[in-house]
């Protein structure tokens, strides 16, 4: 048994919110600046020069990426062998996105009411957190603010089984163009298949955690994200919307078992600045 001060995780995680609202992942930034000669519209090959010089900037001058600094997810896998102490673990996730959200400038966006008072909470809590029990006595903590840009194009169906792999297939397509500029392409599209409603919206904001180039395990998926990934870069959506041929820079599949009768689709996008931080305690 290994125990753990929950002040630890408040730390790790105020410097998680600023190190992923500041700094691009590097493969994700090679992937942009890789897309600068690939992509065929000259307006476009300019938008994503801007876009690669955004994130070089941001770097050097530890400044946001982007002014929607989002809200704050967390995930959390926790060795089974791992005891808390000190206070409650969901407050001191709390406290760590306080933390960083006011000592590191970051905008503010979370409102406690959604419907009626919609009032600010003043400190981007509380925070989207999840948590995973998985084996040993270590706890990895992932930080992945997302802005509603792309969060607000985000779709799930309830497919028919007899629907199949084409029906997946139009689905997604259709969500991205429907999606349009709005999440700021050029985009990572994640996919969840299967489980149930909320298992497979889980899944498709999970895959977008994968490092960009790294494909499902399970061959018949990867494939089908190469082909998805193909297809979407043919929809002429463009970076930033404006045409072009790099709607998107990677397409993620995580899939769960589900009923015999059904056949649940999620696809939650990301923008460009992907933002997503993380560590081990």
């Amino acid at each position: 048994m290994r125990t753990i001060d929950v002040k630890l995780v408040t730390e790790a995680v105020g410097k998680l919110c600023k190190d992923s609202c500041y700094y691009l992942p590097e493969k994700m930034m090679a992937a942009l600046e890789d897309s600068v000669a690939t992509e065929e519209s000259p307006l476009g090959k300019e938008i994503l020069e801007i876009i690669v010089e955004n994130a070089r900037l941001a770097k050097e001058t530890d400044s946001p990426i982007c002014q929607d600094t989002g809200l704050t997810v967390v995930y959390l896998e926790v060795g089974q062998d791992v005891h808390f102490e000190g206070g409650d673990l969901y407050a001191a996730v709390d406290a760590g996105v306080a933390d960083g959200y006011i000592n590191g400038y970051l905008r503010k966006s979370s409102v406690d009411d959604p419907l009626f008072e919609r009032k600010n909470t003043q400190d981007n809590t509380p925070a989207i957190t999840h948590v995973k029990i998985v084996p040993g006595e270590k706890v990895k903590i992932t930080v992945f603010p997302k802005g509603c840009g792309s969060e607000n194009m985000g779709a799930m169906k309830m497919l028919k089984p007899a629907d199949g792999v084409n029906g997946v297939i139009e689905f997604v397509l259709d969500t991205v163009r429907k999606a349009g500029p709005n999440p700021c392409p050029p985009v990572t599209v994640g996919i969840g298949i299967g489980g149930t409603m909320e298992k497979v919206a889980l899944l498709a904001k999970e895959s977008l955690f994968r490092t960009v180039g790294e494909h499902n395990p399970n061959p018949k998926y990867a494939e089908l994200e190469k082909e998805i990934l193909r297809r979407v870069n043919l929809t002429g959506v463009g970076p930033s919307g404006l045409g072009g041929t790099t709607t998107a820079v990677a397409v993620n599949i995580e899939y769960a078992p589900t009923h015999i009768g059904a056949l649940p689709v999620a696809v939650n996008l990301n923008c460009h600045a992907a933002r997503l931080a993380e560590v081990v305690l």
